[in-house]
């Protein structure tokens, strides 16, 4: 249970939800929480083993008043999207796609990364972006993993993929001071933590303690960093960290993000009317609006 004493605020464990052929663990949005900082969406992605012919096969689909973050511990995604991108997704990489006032995308795999038996493991996130940014140009930013800054901390090897912590700062842009960062501790390791007005750790693999309160694996902890001063590994761990400003309120409908209820309607009837740009290269299929 969390404990305030401890800096832990809440204690969110992941539910199981299908996608396309294998399933993942949803940690954002909740019920009781809609967001972290920024931040209005969290997905673990497997781990998912595929056989030969099988993969992901995410369809074209639309997006507005947000970013997506989509980084990979292990495997590979073909990204498309209508700027006329296409760049596959390697373990450390970052993709930052900016949806703003509106971008269509697929997520599949190369050819010859279906043809053998492999393997899907990840993290996806997705960043509401501030009203002046709402309906900005989209755009798409990739950085490979070894332009991300690392750094070890008492022998933790620790990287920072958006925003400044622990005296680096990474060059992916950000909103609203987001922070997103990961490390991987082995037994006894505690990790210093970030300041940020808002924080969350999420155990990917694992069990962590806060204090004297344990997080279990996929499970994600909302903490006060001005009192939760340590997170420390009973095991091996590995974790991610994200947090940053609040934006404020937020609607959330399928994959639209927008302040107004409005907006949304109105991105809803532009999908049905398919009034997005196609994705180049991709743009015969799509997946209709769930009813």
């Amino acid at each position: 249970m969390p404990d305030p004493k401890d800096g832990v605020i809440e204690i969110i464990t992941a539910r199981k939800r299908p996608l396309d052929g294998f399933s993942v663990r949803r940690l954002l949005p909740t019920a009781r929480r809609k967001t972290v900082g920024p931040w209005i969406f969290l997905d673990h992605m497997g781990p998912a083993d595929f056989k030969p012919g099988d993969g992901i096969n995410v369809r074209p689909h639309p997006h507005i008043g947000l970013a997506t973050v989509t980084y990979l511990f292990e495997g590979e995604i073909l990204h498309r999207d209508s700027l006329g991108n296409t760049q596959a997704i390697t373990p450390g990489d970052i993709n930052l796609m900016v949806a703003g006032r509106g971008i269509t995308h697929s997520e599949r795999e190369r050819p010859e990364v279906r043809a053998s038996a492999h393997r899907l493991h990840g993290l996806q996130l997705w960043l509401a972006l501030p009203e002046a940014d709402e309906d900005c140009a989209p755009a798409f930013h990739h950085y490979a993993a070894q332009t991300l800054p690392r750094v070890e901390l008492a022998g933790v090897p620790a990287r920072v993929m958006m925003g400044a912590a622990w005296g680096v700062q990474s060059p992916v842009p950000t909103y609203a001071g987001a922070l997103y960062a990961e490390a991987e501790l082995q037994a006894g390791q505690s990790l210093p933590l970030p300041h940020a007005t808002e924080l969350a750790i999420y155990t990917a693999s694992g069990s962590l303690r806060v204090g004297e309160t344990i997080v279990p694996e996929h499970a994600l902890a909302i903490v006060d960093s001005r009192t939760a001063s340590h997170v420390q590994a009973g095991g091996t761990a590995r974790l991610a960290l994200i947090g940053g400003d609040s934006v404020g309120q937020r609607f959330i409908d399928w994959n639209f993000v927008a302040s107004s209820k409005e907006r949304i309607q109105q991105a809803r009837e532009d999908w049905v009317q398919q009034r997005f740009p196609k994705v180049v290269g991709d743009g015969e299929e799509y997946i209709a609006l769930p009813k």
